[in-house]
């Protein structure tokens, strides 16, 4: 099998009427012999769960470099700022210049992915705490990222990227996710028909998901889209895609989510007997206190939400911002 190439099922072709959402993955992860002894690290959330969803691309820089399959195994040395890949077993020989060569000219073409899913430790795809040793063969402290992820990262700032193993916490898992479609969501409505009625629209929909995630960048994307300073619309779109990214790149508290809650109760005011929102008052609180799941207000509200609420407020994508066929299979509180 080779080091680049797509996964996809007839199951997710036959099932969507969009198209794939594309998600890049160290080959590894989806089963691929691309590991230094041959084998792999087959990952079942990716395979069996996020493939309902996802088309990934695979890629193993390693290969592409041409180390081959076996290979000796790799490590980072030197300053952990800027560190120096070589063989384990013969740290005399520079390997970085090699890894590069070989996915330099893969980058440029990475463009059209919604996320990317890496092999964590690895001294190439490692996203953290990647291990860099000193002389003594002893590690840093410090730890950094690998080299191919490294280059991932600086190419593609706003890429919703994550290791594998992170993606078993639900919060984590949740919010990656979340960007994927958020950014999938964003190319597809704004970036491949620009308009300011379709960043307006698209603000719509994501106003109480931004809400609960980042305050401040909330207060500072409605004043963007406000319109008091004259900005040209391609130089708009950016610098709200920007900020849009950002505000989501770590999840949500339990603080924000509880505001956010609240204020979608807004609109069912007068619809609702005092009894009734009394109880959702309660619900709420008690998942502030950290006593029920996100889960249970969420959908307390929607049930409400779908008998008295505005269309606007039930086009909200805070209640369903991915397919629940890959929610977490634990609510995180």
């Amino acid at each position: 099998m080779s080091s680049h190439q797509t996964i996809a099922t007839d199951k997710v072709a036959n099932e969507s009427h969009q198209p794939y959402i594309q998600v890049g993955v160290s080959a590894c992860l989806v089963g691929d012999n691309v590991r230094y002894n041959g084998g792999h690290t087959q990952s079942r959330l990716c395979l069996d769960t996020l493939s309902q969803c996802f088309t990934f691309i695979t890629f193993c820089p390693e290969v592409e470099a041409g180390f081959g399959i076996p290979r000796p195994t790799m490590r980072l040395i030197g300053d952990p700022a800027s560190p120096t890949l070589v063989f384990s077993n013969n740290n005399t020989s520079d390997l970085t210049a090699q890894l590069v060569k070989g996915f330099e000219k893969k980058l440029p073409t990475m463009g059209h992915l919604d996320g990317y899913i890496l092999m964590k430790n690895s001294p190439s795809c490692g996203l953290e705490r990647v291990k860099v040793y000193q002389p003594n063969g002893h590690p840093h402290s410090i730890r950094t990222m690998g080299v191919f992820a490294k280059a991932l990262k600086q190419q593609y700032p706003l890429l919703p990227i994550e290791e594998e193993g992170r993606l078993n916490d639900d919060e984590l898992y949740d919010n990656f996710l979340l960007r994927v479609f958020a950014y999938s969501n964003f190319r597809k409505e704004v970036f491949e028909q620009p308009s300011l009625q379709n960043l307006i629209a698209f603000h719509s929909r994501y106003k109480y998901l931004i809400m609960a995630h980042n305050q401040d960048k909330y207060r500072s994307l409605g004043r963007l889209l406000g319109g008091k300073e004259k900005i040209a619309l391609t130089a708009l779109i950016n610098s709200y895609f920007n900020d849009f990214i950002e505000a989501l790149s770590k999840p949500a508290s339990r603080k924000n989510h509880t505001n956010t809650l609240f204020h979608i109760l807004g609109y069912l005011k007068g619809n609702l007997s005092s009894i009734a929102r009394e109880h959702i008052i309660d619900i709420i609180h008690n998942y502030n206190n950290g006593l029920t799941p996100l889960t249970t207000p969420l959908t307390l509200l929607k049930h409400h939400l779908m008998q008295h609420g505005s269309e606007y407020i039930k086009d909200q994508r805070y209640f369903e911002p991915y397919p629940d066929k890959i929610s977490p299979m634990i609510q995180y509180c």
